[in-house]
């Protein structure tokens, strides 16, 4: 059989291979790098829920499209607090993890040939799918000086065809935070251009609370050029569940519609009422992961300030930090070695876009704090 040409010419998915570099992936001395993954279950209480609404029946049924309604008007009420905004429940689509709230948007968005333009070093799953649906990547270059990509360079890069402008914040893989500043030029950009502003927020909730994220949900006109992006599954480490959400005009909501029917149908009916006992209930908890979070994130950029260490932290913050190797060798070779010799497993920065051949993604919520001191004694062993 014939196989769809973009699919074959899509790099293959890179946790796999980077867990293969792995010499024993059940070693207890492994420092684990790689996936951004919580590095704790769901509290006690969301289990015990989970576990009485299987044992009812609950969760085994279809919903709605865009999913449960006391889900929907608890994350719209969810945003409203946190951004002071005007989001209301039928803004709100439920999707199957935020990669499909993703792909979804671009599938409503866009045809073959359309252009979308996306900051390096970009989420890798991001572009895999413009791949895949055969769009053209317009890249913002990465200034390792600078935490925000430039909305002037962004400007250059539009034209006829392009359809999006694809942020993430907090990002993946650099952790660094985009200014309240930064999203209101990049709106003003996408609304001057008539184009889509697609924000994925997934980790917004391990950053200060005290810090509005944005004031884009403030604005009157939001829904006519906003996409707000969203998981629950690092926030209630959910992951498993697949549970997601797209917060946008209505009127692009029932687009997106169409795609979830036809793609997933629904978001999964667990992971919905997972989510919704998690923002009803799990607020406290919540703060606390995401002080530990923030400690971590304090505590890599102490570790990296050993005086014999020649790896250079470029960026953290969230789930991630972005190093620069010290090597005249490409990433991949790199993160093979420390991962095969060192067992430590990270990601290059190829993964994540042209011009990253010196750097690396360490995904250091994975980790407890007090083993950031081993990080930095093998990465100078590796020197």
């Amino acid at each position: 059989m014939r196989h769809n040409q973009f699919v074959n010419d899509c790099a293959p998915a890179p946790i796999a291979e980077a867990w293969s570099w792995v010499k024993d992936p059940d070693s207890p001395e492994l420092l684990n790098l790689c996936q951004a993954v919580p590095a704790h279950l769901p509290p006690q209480s969301l289990l015990d829920h989970i576990g009485a609404a299987v044992a009812r029946g609950e969760g085994a049924t279809y919903t709605d499209i865009a999913g449960i309604a006391p889900l929907r008007d608890a994350l719209a009420s969810n945003i409203n607090e946190l951004y002071r905004g005007d989001v209301a429940a039928d803004d709100i689509m439920m999707t199957a993890g935020c990669n499909q709230a993703f792909c979804a948007a671009i599938d409503a968005l866009c045809q073959e040939g359309d252009e979308v333009i996306l900051p390096l070093p970009y989420y890798f799953n991001h572009a895999m799918w413009l791949s895949i649906r055969g769009l053209n990547v317009r890249d913002i270059p990465f200034d390792p000086g600078s935490p925000e990509p430039s909305v002037d360079v962004a400007a250059s890069l539009i034209s006829p065809r392009t359809r999006a402008i694809v942020l993430v914040s907090p990002n993946n893989p650099t952790g660094a935070r985009y200014s309240v500043e930064c999203l209101k030029n990049f709106f003003a950009l996408a609304k001057k251009n008539n184009v889509a502003l697609i924000i994925d927020e997934t980790y917004r909730d391990f950053i200060d609370e005290s810090i509005t994220p944005h004031t884009l949900f403030q604005r009157s006109d939001w829904r006519d050029h906003f996409v707000h992006l969203y998981s629950f599954s690092k926030v209630f480490a959910l992951t498993g569940h697949r549970v997601g959400a797209i917060a946008t005009g209505e009127k692009f909501r029932e687009q997106l519609e169409k795609v979830q029917d036809c793609v997933a149908i629904n978001a999964p009916h667990l992971g919905q009422i997972a989510a919704l006992y998690g923002l009803q209930n799990l607020d406290q908890w919540k703060r606390e992961k995401a002080q530990e979070l923030i400690e971590k994130a304090v505590a890599i950029k102490t570790a990296f300030e050993h005086s014999d260490l020649k790896y250079k932290l470029v960026s953290s913050g969230a789930y991630f930090a972005y190093v620069e190797h010290p090597f005249n060798d490409t990433a991949h070779a790199v993160a093979k070695r420390l991962a095969s010799e060192f067992e430590l497993i990270c990601l290059p920065g190829t993964y994540f876009g042209a011009g990253q051949e010196n750097y690396l993604r360490f995904a250091f919520a994975n980790l407890s704090k007090e083993k950031f001191a081993s990080v930095v004694e093998r990465l100078i062993k590796s020197q």
